[in-house]
């Protein structure tokens, strides 16, 4: 019997779903949009998203997922239910088999929630596999390989950081610090710095556009308008990359720290062969200029961006469809 397979990459901030033969099909927010009072859903995906802080009192955006794991679980259900759908086409009578990332630390309440919400939106069968495994298949590690490799996988809600041997995760760490929090820290810094109130797509549009783990002579500078504290009128401001970099650095220390407590549990043979081969790292966040020169000096360890970061665990979801048989016996059992 024909049965679709679907890979969807949950992430606090954007949910990626790949299709066997077809490759990623969708490319969107995290986000849904709320009709009151009758809570019908108006909006899901990048049309949500847009709305974020220009609705009126009457409609809602929610970000469903908070720090990786559901927080809102009819908006999850309902969003799972528009992807699914998305893909594979509003008449398909097969329901399909369901690979979809979940934090390391994930609680078997958490697991259920996404289970359950994934099961309601219109999958047959869902497996749950947690985000380093994903991000590491995806980056092109051999996961069933003796040797020991660290991924640090940095996404929206959550940077996860684990040591992979022989198929599993030996050691771990899960912080509720990434690219969300980095959003606040500049919204933060501006407020407090510049008296000047802006939005949370203008905090993302700084980060992407100037943002650095460290602070450079050539500094680059970018133009931003919001709201001046003190007079209340639109203000223009120029902003440069060095003050994003104070910015951001409390939270970069907080990962750093997580890697650090991971080293620590390490056993040493694997320890070994991370200093020998380095960090992988891959998330959208990972993205941010000169995190690999932070990583080595901070930790003494050479770092290497992923080949297209922010796609790893989607990538991770695809390779475990293709031999979904033989993963089904391994990592697929594993809670």
């Amino acid at each position: 019997m024909f049965t679709r397979k679907i890979g969807i990459d949950l992430g606090t901030t954007n949910t990626l779903v790949f299709l066997p033969n077809r490759g990623i099909v969708i490319n969107e927010p995290t986000a849904v949009a709320l009709r009151r009072p009758d809570n019908s859903v108006l909006a899901v995906g990048t049309e949500a998203k847009e709305m974020v802080g220009r609705t009126p009192d009457d409609i809602v955006t929610y970000k469903p997922l908070k720090d990786g794991v559901i927080a809102e679980y009819y908006i999850t259900q309902a969003m799972l239910r528009y992807f699914i759908s998305k893909s594979v086409g509003p008449f398909n009578v097969f329901r399909p088999e369901v690979v979809i990332s979940v934090p390391a630390g994930i609680t078997s309440t958490e697991y259920r929630a996404v289970m359950n919400a994934a099961k309601e939106a219109g999958a047959k069968e869902v497996y749950l596999v947690k985000e380093p495994l994903l991000a590491a298949l995806g980056a092109g590690i051999p996961i069933h390989s003796a040797e020991g490799n660290m991924i640090v996988n940095i996404g929206g809600g959550t940077t996860e950081v684990a040591v992979i041997s022989l198929g599993g995760i030996v050691t771990w760490a899960s912080v509720r610090v990434a690219g969300n929090r980095f959003d606040q820290s500049i919204s933060d810094y501006v407020k407090k710095k510049f008296g000047l109130a802006i939005g949370d797509t203008t905090a993302e549009n700084i980060k992407i556009s100037i943002g650095t783990a460290l602070p450079n002579r050539m500094k680059t500078e970018m133009k931003i308008r919001g709201r001046d504290l003190a007079s209340g009128l639109p203000k223009d401001l120029l902003i440069n990359s060095n003050e994003i970099a104070e910015a951001v650095n409390p939270h970069l220390v907080d990962i750093m720290s997580a890697v650090q407590s991971v080293f620590n549990v390490t056993p040493p043979e694997l320890a070994a062969d991370i200093m020998e081969k380095g960090i992988i790292l891959s998330g959208g966040s990972a993205q941010l200029r000169d995190l690999e020169e932070f990583f080595k000096r901070s930790l003494g360890v050479a770092a290497y961006v992923a080949e297209e970061p922010i796609l790893c665990v989607a990538k991770g979801t695809a390779i475990i469809l293709n031999h979904l048989d033989v993963y089904k016996r391994t990592l697929l059992n594993k809670k």
